[in-house]
């Protein structure tokens, strides 16, 4: 498994896992995705239903685009296997708006045949480095609510259960 930068000719490899992704396992999305407009959740029953949005494929294109171009506050890897194929990416950035700058780690996803290889893993270390490179201090990350798995992957690798995210009806 090798992990390199993203380059912009990859946002649309990228955006087909990712939409891909989020269309099948509907458990992913967060208030980050449902913010940004990728995703769109509504409250039933007292209970978040989340769905792609409409323009979920153009918008997170802009963002990862972004996110790719910028590489003094953000970056974006991917994961390739053996024959050059996708196996994941993760994208991590600084953000400003605390006391210290922080690294948030706004994505990691690899492939569901990957799973349990490592690719995550050195995906996550390899956004941690980054931000740890940049004089961050403390990195944070958001899951979807019900995304059990990633829930155990990230506390596995030293994160904690800190908050709560909470949407008006």
């Amino acid at each position: 498994m090798e992990i390199k930068e993203a380059l912009a000719a990859d946002a649309h490899m990228l955006a087909d896992l990712f939409i891909g992704y989020i269309d099948a396992h509907r458990e992913y999305i967060s208030h980050g995705e449902i913010q940004m407009g990728v995703g769109e959740g509504r409250i039933e029953g007292g209970t978040l239903v989340a769905a792609p949005a409409r323009l979920a494929r153009t918008k997170w294109i802009k963002y990862i685009d972004a996110h790719i171009a910028d590489k003094e506050t953000s970056n974006v890897w991917k994961a390739l296997d053996q024959d050059g194929a996708l196996a994941g990416f993760c994208v991590a950035d600084i953000q400003e708006d605390g006391d210290e700058p922080f690294g948030m780690v706004c994505d990691v996803l690899v492939k569901e045949e990957y799973r349990g290889a490592g690719v995550g893993g050195s995906l996550l270390q390899t956004a941690i480095g980054w931000l740890r490179s940049k004089g961050v201090k403390d990195i944070y990350l958001e899951s979807g609510k019900n995304n059990h798995a990633a829930h155990r992957f990230f506390e596995n690798r030293g994160f904690c259960h800190v908050s709560e995210i909470y949407k008006l009806a």
